[in-house]
Formats: C-alpha cells, sequence, structure tokens
C-alpha cells in the first residue's frame, strides 16, 4: 500500500488507486476553476496529467487561482502547475501545451486521454473541444460559469439537459442540442449572477470582466474532479 495515497485507498480500493494511476487525464484551462481541478488530481494520484492553458499567472488571478503566487507572476500557467502536480506526485509524467484550444488547430491538443476536463471559457472553443471528445469516445466533463457568483453551495454537478437558471449553461445546452447533442455532464449553479462594479477594461472580444470568489471555482474545480475520478473508478 503506496503510503502516498494511502487515505484514499482506505475508501476506494487498491484497485480503484492503481487505475487512477494508469489513468491520463487532460485539464485545458488553468484558471479559477481548472488550477484547482488539476490540484485534486494530482493528488488524487492520476499517473498522467496534460495541461493546457495559454495564459502567464497575473496580478488580478490572485484571488482565485491556485497557480497565482507573488512568486509565479508572468509564469506560464501550465508551467507553475506542472512543478506543483511533480512536487505532489514526483511519479506523475505531467505533459503541458501552452496555447489557444481552437478547432483550426486542435489536433495538436489530443492524445490518448482517458478523461478531458473543460474549462475553457469561450462558448467556440468549449463547444468544439466537447464535439471533438466526443467524435473520439473520450469522457469530458465542463465547467459553465462561476463569474459573479458568491454561494458555492448552489453548485450542481449534472447533466446539462437538467440545468436552469445559468446564461452560460442555455447558450451551451442549445448549441449542443443544435448539433445533436442532448446529454453532457456538468458543473453549474443556478444562482442569480451579481452585477459586478467594473473596474478594468475588458480584454478584446469581451464586454465586461466578470467578478470572482475564490470558494466558487475552487468548489467547482473540485467537483468536476469528484467526477473525472468516480468515472474512472467505476466498476
Amino acid at each position: 500500500m503506496e503510503e502516498r495515497t494511502i487515505r484514499e485507498e482506505m475508501l476506494l480500493g487498491s484497485e480503484a488507486v492503481e487505475q487512477l494511476r494508469r489513468s491520463h487525464v487532460a485539464v485545458f484551462g488553468l484558471g479559477g476553476v481548472g488550477s484547482w481541478c488539476c490540484e485534486g488530481l494530482a493528488r488524487a494520484g492520476i499517473g498522467r496529467l496534460t495541461l493546457v492553458d495559454r495564459d502567464t499567472v497575473g496580478l488580478s488571478n490572485c484571488n482565485r487561482q491556485l497557480c497565482a503566487l507573488t512568486s509565479t507572476l508572468g509564469l506560464e500557467k501550465t508551467a507553475v502547475m506542472a512543478a506543483r502536480v511533480r512536487d505532489i506526485n514526483p511519479d506523475a509524467v505531467v505533459r503541458t501545451i501552452t496555447g489557444h484550444y481552437e478547432a483550426a488547430g486542435r489536433e495538436r491538443f489530443f492524445a490518448d486521454y482517458d478523461f478531458v476536463v473543460d474549462a475553457i471559457d469561450l462558448v467556440a472553443c468549449k463547444l468544439d473541444l466537447i464535439l471533438s471528445c466526443r467524435e473520439r469516445g473520450i469522457p469530458i466533463v465542463s465547467a459553465l460559469g462561476t463569474g459573479n457568483k458568491r454561494d458555492a453551495g448552489q453548485l450542481r454537478l449534472d447533466d446539462i439537459a437538467n440545468t436552469y437558471g445559468c446564461t452560460f449553461a442555455r447558450v451551451i445546452r442549445r448549441e449542443l442540442r443544435e448539433r445533436g447533442v442532448e446529454h453532457h455532464p456538468v458543473v453549474y449553479s443556478p444562482e442569480k449572477p451579481m452585477k459586478p462594479e467594473q473596474v478594468e477594461a475588458p480584454p478584446p472580444g469581451r464586454r465586461s470582466v466578470p467578478g470572482s470568489l475564490v470558494w466558487v471555482p475552487a468548489a467547482t474545480g473540485m467537483l468536476l474532479c469528484q467526477y473525472v475520478v468516480t468515472e474512472l473508478t467505476k466498476t
């Protein structure tokens, strides 16, 4: 029994822990949601992780993103999280892809994944990732909007067909349905979003900058982790 995962093995069993060690999981997006999910997967003993993000750590990330520290400002998020995963589990095999996932260049982002975590913000990119995984037979779970929300207790792990009260969920649900996809696992919240004061200019292509509180994206990331581990260890 490996001491590093002994407490997990007490609940899941040795066969499940070994299955996690053999699994390859990709996390697309290492922001407020994806960074916490990556942390959970590393501590759960996932043996191979592919980490995808295009961004570097910024000062405004420090209130909610696991990778954001004073010491990591300006560094690529993929590099920061890869180093953290290796520190948690030196036996983990970690692959990083620093770049923007989109349909035109999707092939370089795919490998022999056992599961994909979708923590992408942009609708078009999220849809393409979901559909591309389905075409390849790769299980995938998605995070929906956490911005401008403050009650982590309202987060839900559910089928997108059952979502309500979330504008982002409605958009993704409609777009998937138009492409013949009725069911897809997601983490979302029906909480009515707050209206944040706009104190910074939005980046190109966005109308506003959402506010965020650490516990909502962090809890979302851990629910995604729970789903992946549970699915990978089903008997």
